[in-house]
């Protein structure tokens, strides 16, 4: 008997409307949702596994007309060889706690996700929305369940970087990672996701799911780096195969 993963009210689909795009300021952007509010472990991995991303009840992934700039990118974990720069990573963090926990939320957090963001946008030019208890809740901790993990980076008691992640049984999804600007001489970014493949390796899951990947924007395309890594060449839908390659 075929398994039922969802029935159909159990989930609400919507498409946005063309809007400017965030990634390539030429492009317009088009968004399709699912909002879920149980969502399963099994189902939440199958539609990672098909190019969408995550955040609190919402699974989220590109639909623009025309355009398909936007790529899901994974590393595969298994066959990664680690090279110099991850020896030079550790050494330079070697005094850094790391402790994976179910997601939380304290001062500590929204003090460091604003400092975080107020950075990048004098950096990137990103916009910046303050952020407050109830965001925060739902766009990171709504809809986590025993699948969703919080690793902390903390350095002399202090949390320096979040990175939250969902772990399913072949891969993990790197959500959002976001750090103190201070450290940024630690490349807290990169190492996050060296420890990332250090556990998948540890605990025999195959793939880092990155999201996407957009060449021609350098808050993205930075993920082609880690290699071995597969693309998504569909947009499949939950009962087609997700064709990576």
């Amino acid at each position: 008997m075929k398994q039922v993963l969802f029935k159909d009210d159990d989930i609400i689909e919507f498409t946005t409307l063309q809007t400017q795009c965030v990634y390539l300021c030429e492009k317009k952007m088009q968004m399709s949702y699912k909002y879920i509010k149980e969502c399963s472990k099994e189902l939440a991995s199958k539609l990672t596994q098909r190019g969408w991303r995550r955040f609190g009840h919402y699974f989220s992934r590109p639909s623009c007309e025309g355009c398909s700039e936007c790529i899901s990118i994974r590393i595969d974990a298994k066959d990664f060889v680690w090279g110099r720069s991850k020896k030079r990573l550790d050494k330079k963090n070697k005094d850094i706690k790391i402790i994976i926990r179910d997601i939380s939320l304290s001062d500590e957090h929204l003090k460091l996700y604003e400092k975080y963001h107020i950075y990048m946008k004098e950096k990137k030019g990103w916009e910046y929305y303050k952020i407050d208890d109830k965001s925060y809740k739902e766009l990171y901790i709504n809809g986590s369940l025993s699948f969703s993990k919080e690793v902390a980076y903390i350095l002399d008691e202090r949390l320096i970087g979040v990175d939250l992640i969902d772990i399913f049984d072949d891969g993990i999804s790197s959500l959002y990672f976001y750090y103190d600007p201070d450290y940024r001489d630690r490349s807290l970014g990169r190492y996050s996701i060296y420890k990332e493949i250090e556990f998948a390796k540890k605990n025999s899951i195959r793939w880092i799911y990155l999201g996407y990947s957009v060449k021609d924007n350098s808050s993205l395309n930075y993920k082609l780096k880690y290699e071995p890594l597969e693309k998504l060449k569909n947009s499949p839908s939950i009962n087609e195969d997700a064709i990576w390659d």
